[in-house]
């Protein structure tokens, strides 16, 4: 017959065995409902942005370090799901290559067309991201769009989901705090910005007006397109205006996310009195 201590200890390893299996499911796409959040300061920022939290799962060594157990204990003082398991479980549900000892399950933030107009600026600066099938770029926009004093993101269809772990990951926490809509056609999204008198600007590399000559202080959307082909003729047609980045030496084009970056606090310096 097993002793107390061996039947707490089991108790212990089916619910860290849960956690782990759940944290896969997310992980992979497969509870849409949750995101996957992995990194110290990553879950620190969930934490600071208000996340609803639902459990954090740490390696025993990373437990040992200040910083990431004031964090655990802030996440377990308010009633969060918690495991501590062995550096090898923890690479096992690992987004990354080199485990970074600690994961959080949060439910994911509201992506809706409600939510993201109760958020709504009177002049709001928005940025459209169309087609862009790399996480990695999808999130880092987002940060750019933070940085430079976006008010929103707003995320087509057939773009790669800006709550998968890469994007979090790209987007260093400003998905936490960025109103973001997604899965909306790009359609939609035209006539959306449309209906509340948004201008939409296209970013076009074969584009004849430069960015800089666009007064970029009243209400609009800049929309940008996908990496390898940018937005296509008839996406063009339908913007309010179009807009490029002047290009020196051979260089062909920019990465989305540093082209994204530019124009946006180029409309940054103007809504705060560049001229």
């Amino acid at each position: 017959m097993a002793n107390c201590s061996e039947v707490k200890s089991t108790k212990i390893a089916s619910r860290d065995n849960s956690l782990l299996r759940r944290a896969r499911a997310v992980r992979d796409g497969k509870e849409p409902a949750s995101i996957f959040v992995e990194g110290l300061r990553l879950c620190e920022e969930a934490l600071a942005s208000g996340l609803n939290i639902e459990a954090v799962i740490y390696s025993e060594e990373i437990a040992r370090k200040e910083r990431p157990a004031l964090l655990i204990k802030a996440l377990e003082k308010l009633g969060v799901k918690s495991a501590s398991v062995s550096e090898k479980l923890l690479e096992s549900i690992s987004y990354t290559k080199t485990p970074q000892g600690i994961v959080v399950l949060a439910l994911r933030p509201a992506g809706d067309k409600a939510s993201f107009e109760a958020r709504h600026p009177a002049v709001p600066l928005l940025v459209v991201i169309h087609s862009i099938n790399n996480p990695v770029n999808v999130g880092a926009i987002v940060r750019a769009a933070e940085a430079a004093g976006a008010t929103g993101v707003i995320a087509t269809e057939a773009t790669a989901d800006p709550f998968s772990p890469k994007a979090l990951r790209g987007a260093m926490g400003s998905a936490f705090r960025v109103p973001i809509w997604t899965d909306v056609s790009y359609a939609d999204v035209i006539n959306w910005c449309r209906g509340r008198e948004v201008r939409t600007i296209g970013a076009a590399a074969e584009a004849s007006k430069n960015y800089t000559d666009f007064d970029w202080r009243a209400p609009c959307a800049l929309i940008v397109g996908p990496e390898s082909t940018g937005l296509s003729s008839d996406e063009i047609a339908v913007a309010d205006e179009v807009v490029g980045i002047p290009m020196k030496g051979s260089a062909e084009s920019l990465n989305v996310a540093v082209a994204t970056g530019i124009l946006l606090y180029e409309a940054n310096r103007q809504r705060e009195g560049g001229g």
